[in-house]
């Protein structure tokens, strides 16, 4: 996988969590900094460790389906995808501005399960896991922080659309992985 291939999956899988640091962001009274770095801890923590179980598992694994791997990662990564396109058309509530361990810890596991699953596939593209785990887990974090600052400035507005382009740059990845396994790209 390039730098630009895992940079753009990095934004992909870190628009969940934008789309509810903006939620969050706009629940607050006051968006302080502390309060944006909090989100971005739990939400870019998440996304860096379930990309790695994803990767334990699919490497335990991987000798019994190498011949679908790709099929997999495609399957895997459209359904991810489709899902968030999905999400990206619902209206939904803003929710709370609570930032308590039991909310955060589910809003973070809710945000990273899409990660686990993108880690599965790592084991069978060859990955460098760490500097994928570290992108992943950096941009998650950079793009919380500021998604609880502009939701706490510009509203619910971008939620959708930051659903929509996750969702789409993860299918694109998922059809260029079977593709370049195909022989076609």
């Amino acid at each position: 996988m390039s730098l630009l291939e895992l940079i753009l999956l990095a934004v992909g899988l870190s628009m969940d969590a934008f789309a509810v640091a903006v939620c969050k962001g706009l629940a607050m009274d006051r968006a302080t900094l502390s309060r944006a770095v909090l989100v971005g801890l739990w939400f870019g923590g998440f996304q860096g460790l379930m990309p790695l179980v994803g990767w334990l598992l699919g490497s335990r694994f991987s000798v019994y389906i190498v011949a679908v791997d790709h099929w997999i990662a495609f399957v895997l990564l459209t359904i991810l995808g489709l899902n968030m396109l999905c999400e990206a058309r619902q209206k939904e509530s803003i929710g709370d501005a609570s930032l308590g361990v039991r909310i955060m810890l589910a809003m973070a596991v809710a945000t990273s399960i899409d990660a686990l699953a993108v880690g599965i596939t790592f084991a069978f593209l060859e990955v460098e896991v760490l500097s994928a785990i570290s992108c992943i887990a950096v941009t998650t974090f950079l793009f919380s922080v500021l998604g609880v600052k502009l939701g706490n400035l510009c509203g619910i507005r971008l939620r959708a659309r930051a659903e929509a382009m996750g969702g789409t740059i993860l299918i694109l990845l998922g059809v260029k992985i079977l593709l370049e396994h195909l022989g076609i790209f």
